[in-house]
């Protein structure tokens, strides 16, 4: 893929995330998480550094819409982005190609990932119903499966392993419906665009992984 369809791509998420904005407005904030949540996301699947410059601002932002809408599940697990984050500039630092931004993914054995989706799929269960009891979450058990999902491809994230974007399409695809649910459409327009970006990713680290 060329530094010209990086571009096109990047400019395409930005556009998307306004135009659906402008038709459907909710809250300023959306909008803002929105253009930063695309921007980072497709540095990574770029695997550029520079996504960790863009993903503070979005965790921040989506945070806040988490508690607007009582995604509570949503709020802990920002909370856990913004710690990884951090620990993540170091360890990117360390896989950099060269003096470049660029990072050189690895892989980890189908056995150990399948292993982890059936352990990370028996805690959602756990955390959806400690939710539903103790909590007035509005989507209990969509919000538990979505973040503890989401906790475990962030780690693959950070340890630069290419299967974590298994992890994140499978977990953009719920957001999209829990935002639908909520009626925010600059939210369903950022995670449906992710979802896209997801098989971007993909390709674009299986020609890293080769370099």
């Amino acid at each position: 893929m060329t530094k010209r369809f990086d571009v096109i791509f990047l400019i395409t998420g930005l556009l998307v995330q306004v135009l659906v904005y402008c038709f459907a407005p909710t809250h300023w904030l959306s909008l803002v998480s929105g253009l930063l949540g695309i921007t980072a996301v497709i540095l990574c699947s770029q695997g550029n550094i520079w996504t960790f410059a863009f993903g503070f601002g979005q965790i921040v932002t989506y945070a806040i819409l988490c508690w607007m809408e009582r995604f509570y599940a949503g709020i802990a697990m920002n909370a856990f982005y913004f710690v990884t984050q951090i620990y993540g500039i170091y360890e990117w630092r360390r896989l950099r190609t060269g003096s470049s931004a660029i990072i050189a993914p690895r892989s980890m054995q189908m056995v150990r990932f399948l292993t982890l989706c059936v352990v990370v799929a028996v805690v959602s269960v756990g955390v959806g119903w400690l939710l539903q009891q103790y909590t007035d979450d509005t989507q209990p058990y969509m919000d538990a499966i979505t973040t503890t999902f989401s906790v475990a491809a962030q780690i693959l994230l950070i340890m630069a392993i290419r299967q974590q974007w298994w992890l994140w399409l499978f977990v953009d695809v719920l957001f999209v419906a829990m935002w639908i649910v909520a009626g925010n459409w600059s939210m369903v327009a950022l995670y449906a665009f992710w979802c896209i970006n997801c098989v971007y990713g993909m390709l674009r680290w299986r020609t890293l992984s080769a370099k």
